[in-house]
Order: structure tokens, then sequence, then C-alpha cells
């Protein structure tokens, strides 16, 4: 146990962020640099080392979070670094990413605030990566099989990395320019800066995994084809395809999927554009969807030098505590304010589009430039979805930004045709205990086998899809696998 009365004593401290608006004025993370490790000893000394820790179940990566918070209560900052690891490829993921299903399980939790979970995992492994004690762990022999990985999002490389230190040869193919999927296109620079990213495929790399990018399975390589040529196949390819909002006026120019803004702004914090084609430079925008990925467009549309943002989510608002059929340990549902809404913004609840308004079409135009949103009240009624009438209301909208979650797998390029794979009730690719499909030696992991999910759970499957590929190989595995393709949890 770290501090036997830690949970007494010490009151919870979180990561201190920069003031709104100085961070809306770069793409900088927007914690304060080096203002963790000061406290992080004593949050992790308020870890009650509880008979059966739920943090364990509500993770499912099964991290071992006591542990590693007893050593970082030490400071023994290379034994935090190891356990973490052990169950985590990538915890400067997470760390900064993940919502942390591990702290609304925390025992601490059921009467105090919990733990700061995720503050300790993102602290010991920045310590470790500045102080050296991470490194490649290149495999001792060779298997003499070969594997290839479609999709270098997080379960993909979660899978890659423990397929290439169990002895085999690893190819990671990566339709985009450069590897990392969401997490180098999808995540804005300001949640998670891609230097992360870039050491650890570093490190990937030097352990002897290969990575292709701009290189997209069934229309640029027949799938057939990749399958013959390796002895084992993984599809972490993701649900890519961005559920759409088919209401009047929907093909009006400035009307956007997420996925569409969000990696245009990221390619200009590359270095490959000087101004996102996509800005909302001045503009009045409109952000449909509630979630993480619709508060990363609040985000982005801020730093451009938006006029206004402006949320919508058809579901209402939640509480500001659990309940009552979310109880502990469950992940409940909660009203959140991160930090893109701490930078301005207005949130409106309980409403749906029901057409947009554009101007009239320029000479040499087919369509016009959204102009307005028109929108109404909604509640539901008996398990049904009914609108308020005489609610109507109109809201100016420049741009429009579509973050209302993915439906799938996509299907238009023929990876799953040329494969010949089953899909599921819910449109994802089928698979078994282990992981793999109808087609003998593919295999899935992530959001293409479990739907769109967390990162969190993508490192799980990746890393559990990983052992039913060596078993396939080699007849046996000892890799860590955490979850089963059935196992929702109580985090779901």
């Amino acid at each position: 146990m770290a501090d036997p009365k830690g949970f007494l004593t010490t009151g919870r401290e979180v990561a201190q962020t920069r003031p709104p608006g100085e961070r809306v004025k770069d793409w900088n993370e927007v914690y304060v640099p080096g203002s963790l490790l000061p406290i992080i000893s004593k949050q992790a000394g308020r870890c009650m080392d509880c008979g059966i820790p739920f943090c364990h179940s509500g993770c499912p990566l099964g991290n071992l979070i006591p542990e590693w918070n007893d050593y970082a209560y030490r400071g023994d900052w290379t034994a935090a670094s190891e356990r973490l690891h052990a169950t985590n490829n990538f915890p400067e993921f997470t760390g900064r990413l993940c919502p942390a299903p591990c702290e609304s399980a925390c025992v601490l939790g059921i009467n105090q605030p919990a733990v700061t979970i995720k503050n300790v995992e993102v602290t010991i492994i920045d310590k470790a990566w500045d102080s050296g004690d991470v490194t490649p762990q290149p495999p001792e022999r060779l298997s003499g099989k070969t594997v290839a990985v479609i999709g270098s999002g997080p379960a993909g490389l979660a899978a890659a990395q423990q397929l290439t230190r169990a002895g085999h040869t690893v190819v990671v193919y990566e339709r985009a320019d450069r590897i990392g999927g969401l997490l180098r296109y999808g995540i804005p620079e300001f949640k998670m800066e891609k230097s992360h990213i870039n050491r650890r495929i570093e490190q990937m790399r030097a352990e002897g995994t290969k990575f292709r990018t701009e290189v997209e399975i069934g229309r640029d390589v027949d799938a057939a084809k990749l399958r013959r040529r390796y002895d084992a196949v993984v599809i972490a390819a993701g649900a890519t395809v961005s559920r759409d909002l088919p209401v009047p006026g929907r093909e009006l120019r400035g009307i956007h999927f997420a996925m569409e803004y969000l990696p245009l702004a990221n390619k200009v914090k590359e270095g490959d554009l000087t101004v996102s084609p996509i800005t909302a430079e001045g503009k009045h925008v409109v952000v449909i969807g509630g979630g993480d990925t619709g508060a990363d467009c609040v985000g982005t549309a801020h730093r451009q030098g938006a006029a206004s943002v402006t949320q919508l989510e058809i579901m209402p608002r939640p509480g500001e505590d659990r309940a009552p059929n979310q109880p502990w340990p469950t992940f409940p549902m909660l009203y959140k304010v991160t930090s893109a809404h701490e930078e301005g913004g207005e949130r409106v609840y309980s409403v749906s589009t029901t057409h947009f308004e554009g101007s009239v079409p320029a000479e040499g135009e087919t369509v016009g430039k959204v102009q307005s949103l028109h929108l109404i009240e909604v509640e539901f009624k008996g398990g049904k979805l009914e609108q308020k009438s005489g609610t109507e209301r109109v809201i100016p909208a420049q741009l429009v930004t579509l973050a209302m979650g993915f439906t799938g797998t996509d299907q238009a390029n023929g990876l799953v045709q040329q494969f010949g794979l089953e899909l599921d009730a819910r449109g994802n690719v089928a698979r078994d205990d282990e992981y793999a499909t109808n087609v003998g030696g593919v295999f899935v992991a992530g959001d293409a086998g479990r739907g769109q999910s967390l990162i969190v759970w993508a490192i799980a499957e990746g890393r559990s899809a990983a052992r039913g590929v060596d078993r396939f190989l080699t007849g046996a595995s000892d890799l860590h696998a955490p979850i089963k393709p059935t196992d929702r949890s109580l985090t779901v």
C-alpha cells in the first residue's frame, strides 16, 4: 500500500491547464508543462490498496493500477514504468486521451473523489521517456512467420508491437501518408502532440516492425493476394464510415464530416499545408454531436478564430451525479466540461436539426454555401424521440461539422469483399473468441470488429488479437490478452 492515510489526508488534485485565452493562440497541449510531477506522488498515495481493486475491471487493459500507484508514491519511477508497460503498450496515449473508466470504478469514488489514476499514468510514462527507461525490446529470435497488420491506429500498433516482440516479422499497412490512424489525424494537437506518436514509432522500428504508408489494402493491394503473401493478417482498419445527417440542405457547401475537418488542421500543424482548406476563421460554426469528436471540433474552431461556436446534442444534458441506473462501478454518463468547452462556445441539448439554408449559388456553382441551421427541441416519450411543437428556431451556420459517430468499417475499398469476410448484425467484421474471422489466418481487432469505441478498448483488442495470432502461428502464446471479443465489461 502507498500511504495508509493518504485517502483521508489528501484531497484530489488534477493536472493544471493553461489559461483558455492563452492556449487558444497555439496548438500545444493544454496542460502546464511539468505541473503534475510536484503533486503526483501524494495523489498516488491516495490509492487505498483495496481488497478488490475494481479499477482493474474498470480498465479494459486490466492495468495494475494499485501497483504502479505504490511505486509512484515511493518515487520508484523505473518500477512504476515496468508495471505500467506490463499491460499497456502506449500509456502516453491513454494517459492523455482515455476518459478513464478506471476512475469511475475506483473504490474511493464510492463516497469521495476518485484517485487521479489518469494523471498518475501519464506522469509515469513521461518520466520514463525523459529518464531513458523506454527502450526498444527486439525479440531474442525470429519465428520465421510473417504478419500483415492493416491499419496503424492504436489497435493495429498494439497488435504489431506484441507480435514483433513475439518474434514474428510484422508489416503495418496504412492508407494515410503518416503512421498513427486517428491518433495522427483525428486527434487535435492540443489534446496530444504528435511527438508522442513519433517516438513510439521509432521504438517499434528499432524492434523490427516495418511500416508501409499510402497503401490502401483493397484498393492499392488486393486483399486476397495479401493473405497469400503473409502467414497471418490482422485487420485493424477502424470504423471509419461517418454517420451522416440526411436532411434538406445537406448538399450545401460548408457542411463537412468531422473527419474531413480535423485531419486538415493536423496537416497544417505537420507543415503539409499553410492554411486549412476548411477553416472556421471568422465564421459562425455549428458542431452537431456532443461527444469527444465534437469537442475536438469545438477546440479546433476556437484556434482557427471562429466568430462563434455552437455544439448541438440530440440527447438531454447528462446530470452532474450518477443516475440511479448507472451505479458504481459502472462508467456513468455525466456532464463534463472538456478543455475545449472551457475556451468558450455554447452547448445546446435536446435539439434536432430539421434542415439547412444557404446562399444562392454563384455563377459556375451548382450549390450555395450554408448560411443557417434550423433546429427544434426534442424529448423522449415512451422510448421514442418526439419533436416539441413551437420550439423551432434558426441559428447562423457558415461552417457545420458532423460529429455524430461512426457506423462501421469502410467497405467501399473492397477489403471486406476481397477477403470474403462475414459481418455481424451491427455491420462489423465478425470474429470468434480468438479474434479470428471466417477466413483462415485473418484476424480483426479494434473498431473494425467492435464498432466505435475508446482508445483503451482498441489497445486491449490489439493485444488480445495478437495473442490469437501468435497461437495460430505457433500453437501456443505467452502474450498478455486482457479481453475477449464478447467481453462488454462493466464500463461499456
